[in-house]
C-alpha cells in the first residue's frame, strides 16, 4: 500500500517550488518535503483564459458539443426512473456496469473478466490513476514515466512516496517542408531499458498519448511488455482516448499482449468514451492480484461512485455492444467527426505559420512555434520562464486564443528542450473552430504589410 510519507528532496524534483510551510526537518537531519503540492501549471492557463473576454478556449480537453442522444436519454432515465438509483450501489461498481465492462472489454483483451474481481469503477479515470498509485507505489519505489506525459502522473507518484524516472519520446528529423507526425516521436530502446532497475515498481503508458497524440505501435508495446515482464513491473496503462484514433491507425491495449494481463492495469473513461467529461465515471481492469489492493484504497477513501451516472454509462455500453463495428456505432462515428475537426485545425494553423505535429489519436495536437520564437524572442515574463509559457500568455491576452504550453508536460530538467511547442484541443464544435479561424485570419491580416 502506498502511503503519504515525506519525499526526500534528493529523490525527485517537484513540478514547482515548495509552498510555504512545506519544508520540515526530520529527526535524522534531512530536509524533507511534505506531500503538499502546488496547483498543476495547466490550471494557471485555464484561469488566465477565464479572466479574458472574447477568447476561444482551445486549451482544455473537453468537447463543447452535445453527447450522443442515447447517452443523454440513458442519464435522464437513470434520474427519473428507478428511485433506488438515488441510493448507494455496490462499493466497487454498479453491477450492470461492471458486468457490461467485463463482457465488452473481455472480448477486446482476450480475457475472461470477472465483474467482481477484475473491474473497479472509479471517479473518472483520474480517480482510477490516483487509486492505482496509492495502492501500488510505496516510499522509494521508482515509477517510469514517458515524456511528454499527462501532468498528474508526476505529482501522483510523489504523493504515494515514489520517485519519478523519466524517459523522453524524441522526434525524428523530417524532410524540409514535410509535416511532422506524432508517429515520428520514438523511444530509444537502449535508453528505455536502462531506466528499469531493481527499484522499479510501475511503468506508466498513455496511448493515445496526451499531449502528443501518439498511438503506440505493436512493436513499441512489445518492447515495453518485454521489459515489464523481465523486471516484474506493473504497467499502468491510461487508455482513455482509445476510441479516438485516426488515419487507419489501430489502438492496441498492452494487456492483450501475451503475458501482460497479469502485469497490467487498464484504465478507461466514460467521459472520453461518450463525450460526457462531467459525469466523472472511470474504471480499472486488471488481475485480482493487483485489483485487491486498489479495492482497499477505494473502499477507504471514495468508497462509492454516483449510482445514476454508472447506470447511464452501463446503458450506453449496452447500446454500443449491439452496434459495435457498424456504421451506427458511436465508436465509429466519433473518430470520423473528430478527424475532420483535427484536419480543419491543422489547415488553419498552417495558414498562420504554425507547424502542427499531426496526431494519430486523442483530443490534442501540438504545434511547433520555433518561427515565432525566432521572430519575437523577448516576450514579457520572468527570465527563467520557458518560452512556450510566455507565448501562450501573450497569445491569450493579445490574440484571444487559448492553448497550453507543452513544456509543462516534461520534467523540469527537460522543459528547456521542448519550450517551442504548444498544445491545442481540436475536439470542438464547428462554431468554435470557425471562431478560431476568425482569430487566426485577423492575426494574419495584422502581419500583412
Amino acid at each position: 500500500m502506498g502511503a503519504n510519507y515525506p519525499v526526500f528532496l534528493e529523490q525527485a524534483q517537484l513540478p514547482c517550488s515548495p509552498c510555504p510551510g512545506m519544508e520540515q526537518k526530520s529527526r535524522l537531519g534531512w530536509r524533507v518535503l511534505l506531500p503538499t503540492l502546488c496547483l498543476l501549471p495547466r490550471v494557471e492557463f485555464v484561469q488566465l483564459a477565464s479572466e479574458e473576454a472574447d477568447v476561444v478556449n482551445l486549451g482544455q480537453g473537453f468537447p463543447d458539443f452535445s453527447p450522443p442522444e442515447f447517452a443523454v436519454e440513458a442519464f435522464q432515465h437513470a434520474v427519473s426512473g428507478d428511485f433506488m438509483l438515488n441510493q448507494y450501489t455496490k462499493a466497487f461498481g454498479y453491477p450492470p456496469l461492471t458486468k457490461i465492462l467485463a463482457s465488452f472489454f473481455g472480448k477486446l483483451l482476450g480475457q475472461e473478466i470477472d465483474p467482481l474481481k477484475n473491474v473497479l469503477v472509479t471517479v473518472g479515470a483520474y480517480g482510477a490513476l490516483f487509486t492505482a498509485f496509492q495502492a501500488l507505489v510505496d516510499e522509494g519505489d521508482e515509477v517510469i514515466i514517458i515524456e511528454p506525459f499527462f501532468d498528474c502522473y508526476e505529482p501522483m507518484t510523489l504523493m504515494a512516496g515514489g520517485r519519478p524516472v523519466f524517459v523522453s519520446l524524441k522526434p525524428s528529423p523530417t524532410q524540409k517542408g514535410e509535416p511532422d507526425s506524432s508517429s515520428n516521436w520514438q523511444l530509444d530502446p537502449t535508453e528505455l531499458a536502462s531506466k528499469f532497475t531493481s527499484r522499479t515498481k510501475a511503468f506508466i503508458l498513455n496511448t493515445p498519448n496526451n499531449p502528443l497524440g501518439k498511438v503506440f505501435s505493436k512493436e513499441e508495446l512489445e518492447l515495453v511488455a518485454s521489459l515489464c515482464q523481465q523486471h516484474d513491473v506493473v504497467c499502468i496503462s491510461d487508455e482513455v482516448y482509445q476510441w479516438m484514433v485516426f488515419d487507419g491507425f489501430q489502438h492496441i491495449s498492452i494487456a492483450s499482449l501475451p503475458g501482460m494481463w497479469e502485469h497490467t492495469l487498464t484504465i478507461g473513461s466514460a467521459g472520453k468514451t461518450f463525450s460526457v467529461t462531467g459525469w466523472k465515471v472511470g474504471w480499472v481492469l486488471g488481475p485480482d492480484s493487483l485489483m485487491k489492493h486498489l479495492r482497499t484504497v477505494h473502499q477507504n477513501s471514495i468508497y462509492h461512485c454516483a449510482t445514476q451516472g454508472q447506470a447511464a454509462v452501463a446503458q450506453s455500453f449496452e447500446r454500443e455492444q449491439l452496434h459495435f463495428g457498424r456504421p451506427s456505432s458511436y465508436f465509429v462515428q466519433l473518430p470520423q467527426y473528430i478527424q475532420r475537426c483535427r484536419d480543419h485545425m491543422i489547415q488553419s494553423l498552417q495558414s498562420m505559420g504554425f507547424r502542427p505535429v499531426i496526431p494519430q489519436g486523442s483530443y490534442f495536437l501540438i504545434t511547433d512555434i520555433s518561427d515565432f520564437k525566432n521572430k519575437m524572442p523577448d516576450l514579457p515574463g520572468a527570465a527563467d520562464e520557458p518560452y512556450d509559457r510566455r507565448f501562450v500568455k501573450w497569445m491569450i491576452k493579445n490574440k484571444g486564443l487559448v492553448a497550453i504550453p507543452v513544456s509543462i508536460f516534461f520534467s523540469l530538467p527537460h522543459q528547456k528542450f521542448f519550450d517551442h511547442y504548444i498544445r491545442f484541443c481540436f475536439v470542438k464544435d464547428e462554431s468554435t473552430l470557425r471562431a478560431m479561424d476568425q482569430k487566426l485570419q485577423k492575426w494574419k491580416a495584422e502581419l500583412t504589410p
